[in-house]
């Protein structure tokens, strides 16, 4: 009997667990819809304006940015956007690993002497990178609880400002680009400098496209530039938001019918455990009646 009531303990906790990832499913599942039309209301904009950029800049003869100066990379910002939140998969794991080879791999003398810092957008990273001393520029963690371009515009600023007074020589995002629920990739994109825009063959693209402008082409150019650099941290913020909920309501989903798959086995362990237990009472009681009887 104390085994009958251990394995109902079980089911019923189990069962109970069921319940939770199911809500938390559709929870997620009603947060992706809203994030997904985030990105995808984004990205055609952010790739036309990145696309006049490349056109004006290449027209202009002799045109440059402070944005677009190439310094030998000394000093490295890494931007790595995770979530607040866990139970979602491999989501902030892959993340994390991927930062931490491209920094053995491409960042490892700039590390040894102390030069690569780390802005991490989501509590997940910020926790990780302080525990594990890395030097750790502010705390942007909230970001997601009022998520839009003026918040994640804040962030950038201070980019941009310790480019141009050379705190940094270098700045690269890493984050989880979103392409549906099951399915997220993981992209390194250098924020600063800028690069100029290249074809398939990673060459220098040669633009034909004139526009008639009004003021000047340099002075549209000097104000695209910073517009774009907050666009593309804001768009892998967004794809980050949209790929955390992908990866979570996948992971419940797969808890749920784990769940139900050791629901299933419990409750045949446990009619069997009830089983075993008639079948012994039975056979007490016929063996007291035989007994009886005999006597």
């Amino acid at each position: 009997m104390a085994n009958l009531k251990e394995v109902r303990n079980r089911i019923a906790s189990v069962s109970s667990t069921q319940q939770i990832t199911r809500a938390m499913k559709m929870v997620s599942a009603a947060k992706l819809k809203r994030a997904t039309n985030a990105i995808i209301q984004l990205r055609p904009y952010a790739e036309k304006l990145k696309d006049i950029l490349a056109n004006l800049s290449a027209s202009v003869e002799g045109a440059s940015s402070p944005f677009m100066t190439v310094r030998k990379p000394k000093k490295i910002l890494l931007v790595v956007v995770t979530s607040n939140r866990g139970l979602a998969g491999a989501f902030n794991a892959n993340i994390l690993k991927a930062t931490n080879l491209l920094i053995s791999e491409k960042y490892s003398e700039q590390h040894k002497k102390g030069n690569v810092k780390i802005i991490a957008i989501g509590k997940k990273g910020q926790d990780y990178y302080i525990k594990n001393k890395y030097p750790v520029l502010g705390n942007h963690s909230e970001l997601f609880a009022k998520l839009n371009f003026e918040n994640t515009s804040k962030i950038t600023d201070l980019i941009m400002k310790g480019f141009i007074e050379g705190e940094f020589d270098k700045v690269e995002v890493v984050y989880n680009q979103f392409k549906n629920a099951a399915v997220q990739f993981l992209q390194t994109e250098q924020l600063l400098p800028l690069l100029p825009a290249q074809n398939k063959e990673n060459q220098p693209t040669q633009t034909t496209v004139d526009y008639i402008l009004e003021p000047s082409k340099e002075e549209i150019i000097e104000q695209l530039i910073p517009k774009s650099i907050k666009i593309q941290l804001y768009k892998a913020v967004l794809d980050s938001h949209a790929s955390e909920h992908g990866a979570r309501m996948t992971a419940m989903d797969k808890a749920t019918e784990n769940a139900g798959e050791l629901l299933k086995s419990l409750k045949l362990s446990y009619n069997q455990a009830r089983q075993a237990a008639i079948t012994t009472e039975l056979t007490e009681i016929v063996s007291g009646a035989a007994a009886l009887s005999n006597g």
